[in-house]
């Protein structure tokens, strides 16, 4: 299980190298397929070498600021926009220019 955490400033979680170009303050954790982050996507952030994205577990993703590109779809997303990926669900490659913030909670599927 997640642990018990009562309302606590998020600054107060230091910001950490998560991949390249991206760093991550996680909030919440059980593992790294059971979690609750906020990830910061440096400009010119580009995931092409990674490829198309899939994960054996279920990823909401809320986009906080700025902007992110998926260079599969050739659509770029935008703050307020949400994500709900079941999975093995293909997403990505992708690029931002502007960098982007994003909070986004994993957790397996039911």
């Amino acid at each position: 299980m997640k642990q018990q955490r009562e309302f606590y400033a998020v600054t107060d979680v230091p910001w950490r190298p998560s991949t390249p170009g991206v760093e991550e303050r996680v909030l919440s954790a059980q593992d790294a397929t059971i979690l609750t982050r906020i990830a910061r996507w440096a400009p010119g952030t580009d995931t092409s070498e990674a490829g198309v994205i899939r994960h054996e577990y279920v990823e909401e993703v809320y986009l906080l600021e700025g902007d992110l590109h998926d260079l599969t779809l050739g659509r770029t997303f935008t703050a307020g926009q949400y994500a709900c990926r079941p999975p093995g669900m293909p997403h990505g490659p992708y690029r931002t220019e502007t960098g982007c913030t994003m909070l986004e909670v994993r957790h397996p599927s039911a």
